[in-house]
């Protein structure tokens, strides 16, 4: 059984379709990245997934259960994480600060507000065990808002990892990088996939990008599934080529 499925996922915007019946099936332990030219509904397709949107039809699956319909609380609490272009922490509190918020929040221990948080020990050497994962448990004391950008997008990961979910949904995690920053956050995510015990989903529009870390990728384009398969067979796509080459494919070459 496929661990996150969609079925006819459709979502329109007044007279635009942006994502049209789009279905995909992901096992456990997968890495699938999704693709596709500027305005192709990669990033709505992930807010259909997350909960940020609710469908116009269709279903999203998850082990097996129907999830269209929850909010993104619960389908964090379910197992589906997700990541933003814009990072998402906690700029005034340090690094192991924003970790360890997120291991607490998984181990529902809530805050009080007599208590020191050393008293939860074990919280925080989780936290650390996560920060060492992306490479930043030497930056653990620092501010979150004195990292570089691309440090920042290693803490979201850690923060994300430490909610222990299931599924990684990461939304252009090299976006607004410089090139020396690039293989850091790559590194970081090779490493999660080797761990195997994450389904991850990514979201890049620089094919060259990922082709090594994917076990498949997916190919939207104005909102419907161009292709769908390994990287060998999506780099040789003659439709998806011309998709991203020409910004025009036909029809009914797509359906032949």
């Amino acid at each position: 059984m496929a661990l996150i499925e969609t079925k006819d996922l459709t979502i329109h915007f007044g007279g635009h379709t942006a994502v049209d019946h789009v279905n995909i099936s992901v096992d456990e332990n997968h890495f699938k990245s999704i693709i596709g030219p500027n305005g192709a509904g990669k990033t709505t397709f992930f807010n259909l997934l997350s909960g940020q949107l609710t469908p116009t039809k269709g279903q999203i699956l998850f082990q097996g259960e129907e999830i269209t319909k929850l909010s993104p609380t619960m389908r964090t609490r379910k197992g589906i994480g997700r990541s933003f272009q814009i990072t998402n922490i906690f700029p005034n509190l340090t690094v192991l600060e924003n970790v360890r918020l997120a291991v607490q929040s998984h181990a529902q221990v809530r805050y009080q507000m007599l208590f020191s948080f050393k008293k939860y020990k074990e919280l925080e050497e989780k936290a650390v065990e996560w920060l060492e994962l992306v490479l930043l448990d030497e930056k653990k004391d620092m501010l979150a808002n004195n990292l570089a950008h691309g440090e920042k997008r290693k803490l979201e990961i850690a923060m994300l990892l430490a909610l222990n979910t299931d599924v990684l949904l990461l939304d252009e995690p090299t976006a607004g990088m410089s090139l020396e920053e690039v293989p850091a956050i790559l590194e970081v995510i090779k490493k999660i996939k080797e761990k195997g015990d994450r389904t991850i989903l990514l979201i890049e529009h620089k094919m060259d990008m990922i082709i090594d870390l994917s076990d498949s990728i997916m190919v939207l384009f104005n909102g419907r599934l161009l292709a769908d398969g390994t990287p060998e067979e999506i780099m040789n796509n003659e439709i998806v080529q011309s998709a991203y080459l020409g910004g025009i494919y036909d029809d009914h070459a797509s359906q032949a």
